[in-house]
């Protein structure tokens, strides 16, 4: 296994609970994906999953060496229940590909107000 690529990302869950309540369906329907919105619509409230996941997929752009003008956030996708996993779609695909990546790790905490993530990108 070599890695190729290691990413970290902090996000405030009080700025993303303040996204969703200016721009409710236009912030979801943006950067997350149907399976993101759904999971985290299964909590009283949602920003907190929905903070992890934007820092995720921050965490991963950074580990493939990319930025959010280079890809779409929902060619990124972080699964939720259990362990969290990448599923890559688009132009995250495309380029993890053409450094050879063929698997993204994360891991996700919270705080009160802070949702942290770390992405490893590897090649088995």
């Amino acid at each position: 296994m070599d890695i190729i690529g290691l990413g970290v990302d902090l996000a405030e869950i009080s700025r993303v609970r303040r996204l969703l309540g200016k721009y409710p369906q236009k912030f979801l329907d943006r950067c997350f994906t149907d399976h993101e919105q759904q999971y985290a619509k299964r909590f009283a409230d949602p920003s907190a999953r929905l903070a992890a996941r934007f820092a995720g997929k921050e965490a991963v752009m950074k580990s493939l060496g990319i930025g959010f003008r280079q890809t779409r956030w929902k060619d990124i996708e972080i699964t939720g229940g259990g362990a969290p996993r990448v599923n890559l779609f688009g132009t995250a695909l495309a380029r993890a590909q053409s450094i050879g990546v063929n698997k993204v790790l994360v891991t996700i905490t919270h705080t009160d107000d802070r949702a942290l993530v770390m992405a490893i990108s590897i090649q088995e």
